[in-house]
């Protein structure tokens, strides 16, 4: 492949600007400048340094990010910033996306890809890719509690939201009154079973999941009584997170196969 195709897929701006990089003399391969965007190179096991900085080529990039606290898992965040901010700019340029979420005030180990498929094998329930949280709860976790998150516990959705009153607290005037008098439930309720649940230490909570449901592990600890005050994600399927990996640093997967063999 073309040096300057090779800088265009991994994430380095349009082909213009990948052109501009190797005239301006800012790559290198092996240590040697390269000139000519035309050169050709094998993309199995390449590498290549763009201002002094190493880049292996991947056709789909896949990254484990240690998220800290204070980050949402969206392209769009609402309330804190995005974990996109962690990223270096041909990451984010290649368009990765997380592989599930965390919630913001959640940290650990979240995986990053531009593989569309991958995402969809890696959080779909059928693939059982299994995903472990440590929870520090604000009561003692009994045997009882573990034994309950087993076997399965109740989750509820939230009420739905109530039609706002119209001016001065009134309903509006003239406004046709629904045929339909049959009484909605006002939940919708939800099994969720933990695959593994243990207490280590007098408030911990280790639960292994499968699933990916909607604040689950909150959910589902307040289902038996107690509530999750900090939240940690150590493993991703076969992945663990590296003990070395500080809070908001990256490093590239090899491989999917290293997820989930």
């Amino acid at each position: 492949m073309r040096l300057s195709q090779i800088l265009f897929s991994q994430g380095f701006g349009t082909r213009r600007l990948c052109a501009g990089l190797i005239y301006n003399g800012e790559v290198s391969v092996a240590g040697e400048i390269i000139e000519d965007p035309e050169q050709e190179f094998e993309c199995e096991g390449f590498s290549f340094e763009v201002s002094g900085k190493t880049w292996p080529f991947f056709e789909k990039a896949l990254i484990l990010l240690n998220k800290p606290t204070g980050y949402e898992c969206s392209r769009k965040p609402k309330h804190h910033p995005s974990v996109m901010n962690l990223l270096p700019a041909p990451l984010r340029e290649r368009d990765v996306q997380p592989i599930g979420r965390l919630d913001e005030d959640t940290t650990g180990l979240l995986l990053l890809t531009d593989d569309g498929a991958l995402i969809h094998k890696l959080t779909s329930p059928k693939h059982h890719v299994p995903k472990v949280y440590e929870a520090q709860c604000k009561h003692p976790v009994t045997p009882e509690m573990v034994a309950q998150l087993l076997a399965g516990v109740e989750l509820r959705e939230p009420e739905p939201k109530v039609e706002a009153a119209g001016a001065f607290g009134h309903k509006s005037a003239g406004r046709p009154k629904p045929t339909n008098t049959e009484p909605k439930p006002a939940y919708k309720p939800e099994i969720a079973k933990a695959e593994g649940a243990e207490a280590f230490g007098s408030h911990g909570l280790r639960l292994t999941l499968i699933e990916g449901k909607y604040h689950q592990v909150k959910r589902m600890v307040a289902a038996v009584g107690n509530r999750v005050e900090s939240l940690h994600r150590p493993r991703f399927g076969a992945l663990e997170l590296p003990s070395d990996l500080k809070p908001g640093e990256w490093i590239w997967v090899a491989s999917p196969k290293l997820i989930s063999p």
